[in-house]
């Protein structure tokens, strides 16, 4: 991690990429979400949503994140495109300088508003995108949407103007029959790259954990499933949550699935939603600063948490693996169980290694 110091007396670190959350606003309805503003279940802590920041209060983010060190920018939401300032942002990016065109930047978005006009400014401002497909025939049950082909068609466009593209797919227990299909179609339409995420709880998924929570053979299952679709196409791809190497068969047969194992929390990447609040990440419904506070991060003990790796399960301190293991999602753990030094729930069951 290269990060810059921002506060000599808590030795707080900033990670050099930002996920920046520009709207509350979506127009899909996934059961998967994981945003925690989202959240309705009975008894999950109520997450406040602050006034979404104007156009110059996100100059003036910026302006700070790129005097902390910061580097590389994820736009999401809600749902990007939502955001009336997400044009005017990219070009405040990259034409004023605040960081440089090495910089990376990726826009998360769902596809339903996608347009020629967003991917030609896509590519004028060189940008990643990266569309949401969970599921084919399961994409209106998981979002409330009918757009697939929609999703599919744009993938299609981006590639003849010349974009880099991700197909992102969450995994659940209603998709996962046909997750070869999904992950084929997206990479055949014209998607460079897969994202894999299994699905946690948190966020308006809280509400349908039973429906959705894979299996310990899912887990496992959904891996060998992409790097079979990866080999096919010759194409490459990655898990965005870390998995717990004891929930693996075999790490070191992904050739072409990369599958990380260790936590970036707090220390490859962190989280401003869309009034300026700061989090470890964007699973996360635990506030821990602020964008125009001084200094920014003033809950700094949890921050330190993620920083120090102080959060690993007592189940698991004495595995073999542990200095290259995080022990999976710890911010599921922390939503699913109350705290942050549980176990991820998708290793109850399994024997932890000696």
């Amino acid at each position: 991690m290269t990060a810059t110091k921002i506060d000599s007396a808590s030795g707080v670190m900033i990670p050099t990429t930002a996920i920046l959350e520009l709207t509350y606003k979506c127009n899909h309805k996934c059961k998967f979400c994981s945003c925690p503003w989202e959240a309705t279940a009975e008894g999950c802590t109520k997450y406040e949503k602050g006034a979404e920041m104007t156009f110059e209060e996100w100059k003036r983010a910026l302006d700070i994140l790129a005097s902390l060190g910061v580097k590389n920018l994820s736009i999401s939401g809600g749902e990007a495109l939502m955001c009336e300032h997400l044009l005017p942002i990219l070009d405040y990016i990259r034409s004023r300088d605040v960081f440089n065109r090495g910089s990376r930047i990726v826009v998360i978005s769902n596809g339903l508003l996608m347009n020629e006009d967003y991917l030609r400014a896509f590519k004028k401002y060189d940008v990643h995108l990266s569309m949401s497909l969970p599921g084919i025939e399961t994409f209106k049950y998981h979002t409330g949407v009918d757009n697939v082909k929609g999703v599919l068609h744009w993938f299609g466009q981006a590639k003849k103007m010349g974009l880099h593209t991700t197909v992102n797919v969450t995994v659940t227990k209603q998709n996962y029959h046909e997750l070869f299909a999904t992950l084929a179609m997206g990479l055949i339409s014209g998607a460079d790259t897969i994202l894999l995420n299994r699905f946690l709880p948190g966020g308006r998924g809280l509400s349908y954990v039973d429906d959705l929570v894979l299996n310990f053979e899912q887990l496992q299952g959904m891996l060998d499933i992409a790097e079979e679709v990866l080999t096919h196409s010759g194409k490459v791809g990655a898990v965005g949550t870390e998995f717990p190497k004891c929930v693996m068969n075999d790490a070191d047969k992904y050739k072409r699935l990369r599958v990380g194992t260790m936590c970036s929390a707090a220390k490859e990447f962190f989280v401003v939603d869309p009034s300026g609040i700061i989090r470890t990440c964007n699973h996360s419904p635990r506030k821990v600063g602020h964008i125009f506070s001084e200094p920014i991060i003033f809950d700094i003990e949890y921050w330190n948490i993620f920083q120090n790796r102080a959060y690993i399960p007592t189940e698991c301190t004495s595995c073999s693996e542990l200095s290259y293991c995080d022990c999976g999602c710890r911010e599921a753990a922390c939503i699913a169980k109350g705290n942050v030094c549980a176990l991820d729930p998708c290793i109850d069951k399994v024997k932890i290694k000696k």
